[in-house]
């Protein structure tokens, strides 16, 4: 196995600490936001409400961002730093769910596509807008179990570990 490179565990380092924050910001605006059930009548709300329109806001860009950095960021970098092979987002987050970084690929992939969906629903049908934004929430805990995996391999690598599965 060919051993971590500093300049690489100082990425790792700055990447994981990002996504880290990333879903902390994530979970607490989905809890403001999904306080009270999401609905077609909360977002025809949306054009009177300027503080529920923010956090909707708030909620696609953090789930689009902590999808991004984790797996088109992180993820390579900790399967760099792994000695695993770094290929397709596709074929990366199958090798994440091998090591046990990922429950399950497939779930991220749906969280790409449905970032997609949240972003292009905003300005046309508001009861496919509400679908997407309650599939997005359902979706937030795969993220964060996944950014926290993530978070936990690359601080035992940083810290001088290697383990093929992420540590407890």
């Amino acid at each position: 196995m060919k051993a971590a490179e500093p300049a690489g565990l100082e990425r790792l380092a700055s990447l994981a600490e990002t996504v880290l924050r990333e879903a902390g910001h994530l979970s607490t605006t989905g809890a403001r936001l999904f306080a009270l059930p999401f609905d077609g009548a909360r977002v025809e709300m949306l054009a009177r409400d300027i503080d529920l329109a923010e956090r909707v806001d708030a909620f696609v860009a953090r789930f689009g961002r902590l999808q991004d950095t984790a797996a088109d960021k992180l993820l390579p970098e900790l399967l760099r730093q792994l000695a695993e092979p770094v290929r397709s987002a596709v074929e990366n987050l199958d090798r994440a769910e091998k090591l046990g970084l990922i429950e399950a690929a497939d779930r991220w992939l749906e969280a790409r596509r449905l970032r997609n969906r949240m972003v292009h629903e905003y300005q046309s049908d508001p009861a496919q807008l509400a679908l997407a934004l309650n599939e997005g929430h359902a979706l937030v805990r795969v993220l964060l179990d996944g950014a926290a995996a993530m978070g936990r391999q690359a601080h035992h690598l940083v810290n001088g570990g290697y383990s093929a599965a992420p540590p407890a």
